[in-house]
């Protein structure tokens, strides 16, 4: 059983049998958001901004400090394979904010696809092909710095993820003038969904159709 918690912005703690893993951890006085103490083994960074980057509010499980992945590439750690696969920040190929890493993570047989801060309103073919297989979609709805609510279903479409759950969306207390997750639930023709406090899945509890599942913050 692989258990999934949001910690707010794009913040999200992996738990599997063996490793703990966190992407983007945020610095709580950049974002407004309570400062994270948080525990992984594997740190997974999508880009350099202080809202995903602060590597500084996880420690390691044990008496060493995690393994942090700052970009594209492969890497095997604990028993987790991840893949690091270069997108852009904005939908003008990097002109406005830069590169971001999407990270494809396969622990416990669960391929779990982290999305960061993609700018792009579509995945390239090459993308697409990296990140095949997804069971579990994490994909930033707030617009501004990504792509935005409506932008959403063609990615998901991409993917043909198992189970969605939005990310990086307005929240008590943060900064940023981000659109509620609401304009994404209506997107999705899913406006009655009750957050859980987190997600727990396997292989063999997939759903055979599209879930769409939002996660209360842990704050």
């Amino acid at each position: 059983m692989v258990d999934i918690w949001f910690h707010g912005q794009a913040c999200v703690r992996v738990k599997g049998k063996g490793a703990t893993l966190v992407f983007d951890p945020y610095e709580g006085n950049f974002t407004g958001l309570k400062p994270l103490k948080l525990e992984s083994d594997i740190v997974c960074i999508t880009h350099g901004h202080q809202d995903h980057n602060s590597v500084a509010s996880v420690k390691g499980t044990g008496e060493k400090p995690p393994f942090v992945i700052l970009g594209p590439g492969e890497y095997e750690i604990s028993g987790v394979n991840i893949v690091g696969v270069d997108s852009f920040h904005d939908d003008t190929q990097g002109g406005e904010r830069g590169h971001n890493t999407i990270y494809q993570v396969t622990i416990d047989e669960i391929n779990i696809v982290h999305l960061g801060d993609l700018g792009q309103k579509k995945l390239t073919q090459v993308q697409i092909e990296d990140l095949s297989g997804c069971d579990v979609l994490f994909i930033p709805v707030g617009g501004i710095y990504t792509i935005e609510a409506k932008d959403a279903p063609d990615i998901i479409a991409q993917l043909e993820p198992r189970i969605v759950v939005p990310i990086h969306y307005k929240l008590p207390g943060l900064k940023f003038d981000l659109a509620e997750v609401g304009d994404f639930l209506k997107v999705m023709g899913k406006e009655n969904i009750e957050p859980a406090a987190k997600l727990s899945v396997s292989r063999d509890r997939l759903p055979e159709e599209l879930e769409v599942t939002v996660l209360a913050a842990q704050l």
